[in-house]
């Protein structure tokens, strides 16, 4: 027998701690559960000349020495975290213990950064620390929100419904993102298909029409549009390597320019105003900030906590310096829904909602509403872009092209033309 001191929520939501003299730490969550508490943490009591702790700390560094990489430096798709999350509610749901799902997932994972993970978060429960707890442990893996809607779901004692709505968002983003990268890879493949194109017509098949046509016309003028296509031929032709390593730079001083306060700013701000995205864009971002306000909102996290968590989460720094103003406003006991209506992210709409909902006490069903109602208008607008985008970029490809085959096609026709007007070498003589 050991003695273990618990740390548990009562059914009212008020902390207490105690110990128990139990066989394993099994045996002592059970009891915890019997006496209707849940339990958050769970330690073997210290020993004389042990530091508390100290069995915890030393399984956790074992199994981060045994990777080959820090556990905190390895990333893992969202994807397929999103699946793990979805996998764990419905373990927990089905009544399975938290230690023993997390045991099951590790086993049945194949992705091997997140199945070390996995082993760690193990460790981690099984020394006493709670699963947020354990979850903090990898920001790189499981951001803050992630973090905090675990630890709502431990503290409200409906951590297997709080994963489900997690897993549910994860879903929702990687559908929506799919979308919109379905959309864009149609135009994408196309631009790249007619740069192929025409670098291939510039630098190798409009110079020998060039010599061609030097030696036909006997020094007479181009047309003027073939001369402007052979002026940019000669250019490609005798730049092609510096033209190329322009594109590589300028494409290293952009990727440098977002690391940037200004460059990541002046970005986002590009994304929300851009004449055709633009409005995708806002959208995107305010269902992201309902859905994930509202949730947190339902789970029981305070509103000013809320409101860092999805600044932090947000994707959108123009969005974020906004969130950080309603916290301050709401932080002074204004209402939300007055910042959001001054802003020009959100609509008149939505401030509505919100403020109805702050009125009648049912923020988190008003935010969810507006975040499913926006997911709605993103899905048939991705729809409405991928529609119209295809044959615009049919004509992009046969404009581009044919101007190049155009501009070598003139000479001949003033070749044709000036034989038939003029037959002193052919046609004519007979």
């Amino acid at each position: 027998m050991s003695n273990y001191s618990y740390v548990a929520i009562d059914p009212q939501g008020l902390e207490t701690r105690g110990m128990l003299e139990v066989v394993d730490q099994t045996e002592a969550v059970r009891r915890i559960k019997e006496m209707g508490l849940f339990p958050t943490k769970v330690l073997e009591a210290r020993k004389p000349g042990r530091r508390a702790g100290g069995r915890r700390s030393r399984a956790v560094q074992q199994a981060e020495r045994a990777l080959p990489l820090p556990v905190r430096g390895r990333r893992v798709k969202s994807a397929r975290l999103s699946i793990f999350t979805r996998q764990l509610a419905t373990l927990v749901e089905a009544g399975m213990p938290l230690l023993r799902s997390l045991r099951t997932l590790e086993e049945q994972e194949e992705n091997r950064p997140l199945k070390r993970i996995i082993g760690v978060l193990s460790l981690s429960i099984e020394s006493g620390s709670s699963l947020a707890e354990a979850v903090a442990q990898h920001p790189k893996v499981f951001n803050r929100l992630y973090a905090s809607m675990v630890k709502a779901g431990e503290i409200g004692g409906a951590l297997e419904v709080t994963l489900g709505r997690m897993a549910e968002f994860m879903e929702k983003a990687q559908k929506i993102k799919g979308k919109i990268k379905a959309a864009m890879f149609y135009p994408c493949a196309v631009l790249m298909v007619a740069a192929v194109i025409l670098v291939i017509m510039m630098a190798f098949v409009v110079p020998r029409f060039k010599m061609v046509f030097d030696g036909l016309l006997n020094g007479a003028p181009l047309p003027l549009f073939t001369r402007f296509v052979f002026h940019v031929s000669e250019v490609v032709t005798h730049n092609l390597t510096l033209l190329a390593l322009t594109l590589a730079a300028a494409g290293a001083v952009f990727a440098m320019a977002l690391h940037t306060t200004w460059g990541r700013w002046s970005f986002d701000r590009f994304k929300l105003s851009m004449p055709v995205l633009g409005p995708l864009f806002r959208k995107l971002a305010i269902s992201r900030f309902a859905w994930t306000l509202g949730t947190l909102v339902s789970n029981g996290v305070p509103i000013l906590q809320a409101l860092n968590i999805v600044k932090e989460t947000a994707g959108n720094v123009i969005l974020g310096n906004l969130i950080s103003t309603v916290h301050e406003n709401v932080k002074q006991g204004e209402p939300l829904a007055p910042t959001l209506k001054a802003s020009p992210i959100f609509p008149g709409m939505v401030a509505g909602m919100v403020d109805v909902g702050e009125q009648t006490g049912a923020l988190p069903e008003m935010l969810m509403k507006i975040a499913d109602n926006y997911d709605d208008e993103v899905e048939n607008a991705v729809s409405a872009m991928t529609s119209l985008l295809e044959p615009v970029m049919i004509v992009f490809l046969a404009v581009i092209v044919g101007s190049v085959v155009v501009a070598i096609f003139l000479p001949l026709i003033h070749i044709v033309t000036t034989d038939l007007v003029n037959p002193g070498g052919g046609l004519g003589q007979e």
